[in-house]
């Protein structure tokens, strides 16, 4: 009850308003007025992060090693202490799912209602973000260094590189990472750990993923270049008829963003331009709140984040941000002051900052209409990395004697004690499923599902969950719910209905085995810590009609353990 009664006293200092060192002035072309935050709240610490806002949250890190979450209505929502100082990057999964590390290297992921899931050690601190994928994998980038992990914390594989990152890593649109290394190299690493590595002749400025199969080198001259399958300058032919790399762009250049054929790109003289890649020339120019900064007498900030989405193309930085249509027209601008960390600018047309006086501020910037019941998850993937299902092209390799399928579950464990699956995954994916799907000895099924369980991700859980329904065996039935729970991500909630389902089918053929039972209960568990509130109320359900008299007393049991570690 004490505890209870601190955080409510907590909450509500919290939620008093306080006042604000952060000035905004919103820009439109008929003139300039100032706009008081949406919300504000008090944070006990200095913004370190960008902050990251999806699914009606927004997610801060302080100076002091906490984490801390504010609803898009400004409630606060939990406040996680790593109990150290922590690096400055936070970085978020589709199911809500913080990632972040301590300076010493522990990487800690926590769910969306601020409980810790697990903790990694990594070989030093962050150099950059973590970079979630499609699936729900994670890219952790350290010092020369980039590890792939599950979304459950297994280590898939490491990349080791001679020199440092240039230009952190990002996504791609094939769903690996590209970035750049102090001695100019590009690369580009696929989500198996498969790298492509190219040299420039100088250090880029930006980096782009063009294509699946190209990536775009901006220079700081206004020269861009294609990296990959038909690589080279972007160029220009002369009345001589020579050619020659054409800087249609400006220099200066701070950040760009693709879509499709059209560059954005925002320059150090706060000038912003939008270039069409197939003809070689700039289509508009714009002046970003970068320009109004530097006339109020400030210094252009060097950190700038740039979106460019179907609601328009904004920029971002420390000093304000501005929004432009996708035709060139100025929508608005703000100038900030005293912000500690560059802005974030959610969906719902909020615009986030966390100030240097301690506190969040909020604005109202665009009228969005948000769906009444919003969206419990965040952005949907771009695309899949085919580990949902057997792959044919590896099917022919499968041998069927049982002592070479033992051999080779025991090669594949081994693997993935050492964090070694790396460019195999798609090949021991489909040696795993189909060993869990034939007739072979139990036990080696059981073991096949397993580590499906550690190198799983989403992509998996249709597969597992029609495992689930369609088997008989007790034993293979358990073991197909225990790899979706140690997956635990589980967005489309299709492997919780399924227990659902399973447990109030009419006609007598409601599940009355305990092995099968106490499985169901131990995933639902795993699968609404993971993913929380999406997943929760079915969660719930599930384990109060698996706490009830129809049931035996030891899944009783079981079920009220579960629903205690969920409070």
């Amino acid at each position: 009850m004490q505890s209870f009664l601190v955080k409510c006293v907590f909450f509500l200092l919290a939620a008093i308003p306080v006042f604000s060192q952060t000035r905004i002035a919103t820009g439109k072309e008929q003139g300039l007025f100032s706009s008081e935050p949406f919300w504000r709240q008090a944070l006990g610490g200095t913004v370190i992060s960008l902050p990251d806002v999806q699914a009606q949250s927004a997610v801060v890190a302080l100076d002091g090693g906490n984490i801390r979450a504010y609803s898009t209505a400004g409630t606060p929502m939990w406040d996680y202490s790593a109990r150290g100082r922590i690096s400055p990057y936070v970085a978020r999964s589709r199911e809500g799912t913080s990632y972040f590390a301590r300076i010493n290297g522990a990487l800690i992921a926590i769910n969306r209602a601020g409980r810790e899931l697990w903790r990694r050690n990594l070989s030093g601190p962050l150099s950059a973000k973590v970079i979630p994928g499609w699936d729900g994998r994670l890219f952790v980038p350290t010092e020369k260094k980039i590890s792939c992990y599950t979304a459950s914390g297994t280590l898939l594989w490491t990349k080791v590189f001679e020199e440092s990152f240039s230009i952190a890593p990002k996504l791609d649109s094939g769903g690996g990472i590209i970035f750049s290394l102090e001695n100019n190299e590009v690369c580009r690493v696929d989500a198996f750990g498969n790298t492509q590595t190219w040299t420039l002749s100088k250090k880029p400025a930006v980096l782009l993923s063009f294509d699946k199969k190209r990536i775009l080198a901006l220079y700081a001259d206004g020269n861009v270049e294609l990296v990959g399958e038909g690589s080279g300058w972007l160029v220009s032919e002369t009345e001589d008829r020579t050619r020659s790399p054409a800087p249609f762009l400006p220099s200066g250049l701070l950040t760009a963003a693709c879509r499709g054929n059209k560059l954005a790109a925002v320059f150090s003289d706060g000038n912003i331009a939008l270039a069409s890649l197939d003809e070689r020339k700039t289509i508009w120019k714009g002046e970003s709140h970068i320009i109004e900064f530097i006339k109020s007498g400030g210094r252009a900030e060097l950190e700038v984040e740039m979106l460019f989405d179907d609601r328009g193309i904004y920029v971002l930085s420390k000093n304000g941000a501005t929004g432009f249509t996708h035709d060139g027209r100025r929508l608005w601008y703000t100038l900030l002051q005293n912000a500690a960390a560059v802005p974030a600018f959610g969906e719902d047309g909020v615009l986030y900052s966390g100030g240097k006086d301690w506190i969040l501020y909020a604005y109202k910037i665009e009228d969005r209409i948000q769906p009444e019941n919003g969206p419990l998850f965040g952005p949907e993937s771009e695309g899949v990395y085919g580990t949902g299902s057997p792959l044919p092209e590896y099917i022919p390799n499968i041998s069927y004697f049982d002592y070479e399928i033992k051999e080779k579950l025991e090669q594949i464990d081994s693997a993935i004690k050492t964090g070694s699956v790396g460019t195999n995954e798609l090949a021991w994916t489909t040696f795993l499923m189909t060993a869990a799907s034939q007739e072979y000895q139990i036990q080696e099924r059981i073991k096949a599902l397993g580590l499906i369980g550690q190198i799983g991700s989403h992509e998996t859980i249709p597969w597992l969950a029609n495992i689930f329904r369609r088997e008989s065996d007790p034993h293979v039935r358990s073991a197909a719910a225990a790899a979706i729970g140690a997956i635990g991500v589980d967005p489309q909630g299709i492997a919780i209905n399924t227990f659902l389902n399973s447990i109030v089918q009419g006609g007598g053929t409601a599940i009355r085995d305990e092995q099968i039972l106490a499985a169901i209960v131990s995933a639902t568990g795993a699968l609404c810590r993971f993913s929380g509130p999406p997943l929760s109320e079915t969660g719930i359900k599930i384990l109060t009609l698996l706490n009830g008299k129809t049931h035996p007393t030891k899944i009783n049991r079981l079920a009220s353990k579960e629903m205690e570690s969920l409070r």
